[in-house]
């Protein structure tokens, strides 16, 4: 829907054609010229009444000559006046058969239906008004007698004119309104299939871009500065993975990692920036933002979870013939960035630039398999809830000092005696716990497994 036209009056959005007006306009004139003409003593012929049939005749194809060539907003405004010219020419008419029982009430009941229907209450006070000065108009030229007469003549000449006219106007209403089912129709299977498009597109975009155009506001993903928690990952020798495997299976492996690791980033809040490959970017505290500790607290609690989930998906990828585990490294960075749309008038893209990101991406490439790398700035927000080890000063490339880097352990309250995360690996051995998801009826297999590789260990004769 256009900007105009979502701002048309109601006046102007019904109505009709130029040329359906003329037909149903020359209805009513014909049938009011004979209603006119039945009247007429032809042994006395009066100029005023041939003067007034010729005038309606006229009327019908002056009108539609003058309106055809309209805009629609122009003959919107002419038609309203046209509809009070039609009440008091049949006024006139009424008056001049000095108000005739039958055709009194035709002619005045269409002028009610015709009003009503297609202006309101508003349209249906104008045309009586409109009725009533042709009357007081027809004083002028015509004094009537107030007999109310019931002339068959009259009567079944106008009685024919306004059944047809009733009729066409059915008639049209019929086909109208069949062209506006069909329209409807047609209207609610565009809009499925909109928001079946509109579903696949929010996909490739970020949430707050996607939640910004549908709420109008796509103005407001200017570029702006905002404190925010960049964080990157990628998987250890994806690249020699790659010329190893089949590229079918390779995609399908590829896709499920990325799946998993997306439902992770959505639940705790984060906006994922771009896939690159094997590699995730993603955001927190660029929309929706909690405060900066607590989004830094999220993207670290992502990290953690995501760091779990691959241990499960290592050892369903080695049931399906990959030997050598998918390790992620990880890291992130937490500091002042400029978030929003960049790019030209016909290519936009939103995400973050600054010193801050690349540090993020720099402590991802720095880390070790499975190990997750943080900035001072982000162990400074996060140190009373997550255990860190200090990983001392590391130099990384585009930065001319030092940086201090920790490696992320875990949650405080996972650790000493509370621990409940377990894992440790060496040659001919790996070992991963997560007592968080053992089902307690399961307790004793794990129990029991543990102790048979413990007792064969102890009784193994290692040369």
């Amino acid at each position: 829907m256009t900007k105009n036209s979502a701002h048309k009056k109601p006046e102007e959005a019904q109505a009709e054609s130029p040329l359906h007006q003329y037909y149903f306009r020359s209805l009513i004139c014909f049938a009011a010229a004979g209603t006119l003409a039945s009247y007429i003593e032809w042994s006395a012929i009066q100029p005023v009444y041939i003067g007034t049939i010729v005038f309606l005749l006229l009327y019908t194809y002056l009108t539609y000559h003058f309106t055809h060539t309209l805009d629609r907003e122009k003959l919107s405004r002419v038609t309203r006046y046209l509809s009070w010219a039609d009440a008091a020419l049949i006024g006139l008419v009424l008056s001049l058969t000095n108000f005739s029982l039958l055709p009194l009430a035709l002619f005045l009941t269409m002028i009610q239906f015709n009003a009503l229907l297609t202006g309101g209450l508003r349209r249906w006070v104008e045309d009586n008004v409109a009725f009533a000065v042709g009357i007081l108009l027809s004083f002028l030229v015509h004094k009537p007698q107030w007999v109310f007469s019931s002339s068959i003549e009259i009567s079944a000449a106008s009685l024919i004119g306004i059944i047809t006219y009733f009729l066409a106007y059915a008639l049209y209403m019929h086909q109208r309104m069949r062209r506006l089912i069909m329209n409807q129709m047609k209207l609610e299977n565009e809009q499925k299939w909109h928001k079946i498009r509109s579903y696949k597109l929010s996909r490739y975009l970020p949430p707050p871009v996607w939640r910004a155009i549908n709420q109008g506001k796509d103005h407001m993903l200017q570029a702006e500065r905002k404190r925010i928690t960049v964080f990157f990952s990628d998987i250890k020798n994806f690249s020699q993975l790659s010329e190893e495997m089949e590229a079918e299976a390779l995609t399908e492996l590829l896709n499920h990692y990325l799946t998993e690791m997306s439902k992770i980033i959505t639940h705790f809040g984060g906006t994922i920036d771009k896939f690159m490959g094997d590699g995730i970017m993603v955001m927190f505290g660029d929309s929706n933002s909690k405060g900066v500790k607590q989004d830094c607290m999220n993207c670290v609690s992502m990290a953690i979870a995501m760091k779990k989930r691959m241990k499960s998906l290592q050892q369903e990828w080695y049931n399906q013939g990959i030997k050598k585990p998918l390790q992620i490294r990880m890291g992130m960075n937490t500091g002042y960035c400029t978030v929003g749309t960049f790019g030209t008038s016909s290519h936009l893209d939103y995400t973050v630039l600054g010193t801050h990101v690349n540090l993020a991406s720099r402590l991802e490439s720095a880390a070790q398999p499975d190990e997750i790398l943080i900035s001072h700035e982000t162990w400074s927000l996060v140190k009373d809830a997550v255990m860190c080890q200090d990983k001392g000063e590391i130099t990384v490339k585009g930065f001319s000092q030092p940086v201090k880097v920790y490696q992320v352990a875990g949650f405080r309250k996972d650790m000493g005696k509370n621990q409940s995360f377990f894992e440790d690996r060496a040659e001919g051995f790996s070992m991963y716990l997560d007592l968080e998801k053992v089902r307690n009826y399961e307790k004793a297999k794990v129990i029991k497994a543990l102790q048979t590789a413990a007792e064969k260990l102890k009784d193994k004769v290692i040369v």
